[in-house]
């Protein structure tokens, strides 16, 4: 038990911490004019080096954020920096109203959608953090926000597939090295005893493998239309995600932390380059590489029984 344990959880994250040189750089990424992105998170960290690398090719490239005031500060410097002009997006991910808002503004605006970059996300916050509907925060950001917002945004996503030049549209979740740690504990979604019973990043753990069973299910669901779902582990990278963590924690974390940057290279390669197209359903790995999460992310059973709760709890949203 100790040695399975040690194979699909302590190597690969133990392998993945420490990647070999990236084959796949920046200037790598084909020229994306008429393209149209939103990249949730857009704001910091590797949200910002993903917005920063697709206005450097020529996207049109919304970025998706809470705070209007931080996001205008971060397209003002990403304009400084690309000579492109980022475009606001408002969107709680922690806010399922909030969410349905955002993504009937985007639908407004435009018809189509060629790259969904589901890459927000929040780790560690206190266990009596909630979103507004209930939900474990970190549950109700990166997984059921993400789901609810890549479901109203499918009708642009399949008009994006007709209008791309590979007849292809992409949803890219963002996951972690996390997911190799836990899987899914039904009763601890919302603000049960059991909920409580669990470290904050337990919790964490469970969700960034929520995002990968979601992906799944996305390709599955949807990849007979044109549309390639991933996840992707981005690396041990020093973002503001670690905003929750002690200082001593953070001081010692940063020791095996890659800068920001480094940590869009996967998702980049995801979403923009062509041989990526080959590996609808997959999980991607540092850097810019194919690679396997635990099993337990492949189990269909699992997969159906997740998406099937998340479709009932939006219904039951929709419907109050």
């Amino acid at each position: 038990m100790v040695l399975n344990y040690f194979k699909q959880t302590v190597w690969p994250t133990l392998q993945q911490g420490f990647p070999p040189k990236s084959k796949f750089s920046v200037d790598d990424i084909p020229d994306l004019s008429g393209r149209i992105v939103i990249v949730t998170g857009g704001n910091v960290g590797i949200g910002y080096e993903t917005v920063k690398a697709l206005l450097q090719h020529n996207a049109k490239v919304y970025l998706a954020a809470r705070s209007k005031e931080k996001a205008e500060n971060a397209i003002a410097s990403l304009k400084e920096a690309t000579g492109k002009e980022a475009i606001f997006h408002e969107l709680d991910l922690g806010s399922l109203s909030s969410v349905k808002k955002s993504a009937d503004e985007f639908l407004s605006k435009e018809k189509e959608l060629h790259i969904l970059f589901n890459n927000a996300g929040v780790m560690g916050p206190p266990v009596d953090m909630l979103t507004k509907d209930g939900y474990d925060l970190q549950w109700g950001t990166n997984v059921v926000g993400h789901y609810y917002f890549t479901e109203l945004l499918m009708p642009a996503l399949l008009a994006g597939v007709k209008s791309s030049p590979d007849q292809h549209a992409r949803v890219i979740t963002t996951s972690s090295s996390g997911a190799y740690f836990d899987t899914l504990h039904w009763d601890t979604f919302k603000d049960t005893p059991e909920r409580k019973k669990q470290a904050s990043q337990t919790l964490y753990f469970q969700s960034k493998h929520g995002n990968v069973v979601v992906a799944r299910q996305v390709a599955k669901r949807y990849g007979d239309q044109g549309i390639i779902s991933v996840s992707v582990n981005p690396g041990n990278i020093r973002t503001d995600l670690q905003r929750y963590m002690s200082s001593i924690g953070k001081k010692t974390l940063n020791l095996a932390l890659y800068p920001a940057p480094y940590g869009a290279l996967t998702q980049l390669y995801a979403g923009t380059m062509p041989e990526a197209l080959k590996h609808n359903g997959e999980f991607f790995i540092p850097w810019a590489r194919v690679g396997k999460c635990r099993p337990e992310a492949y189990d269909d059973e699992i997969g159906e029984r997740l998406w099937n709760w998340l479709g009932d709890e939006v219904k039951a949203h929709q419907a109050a």
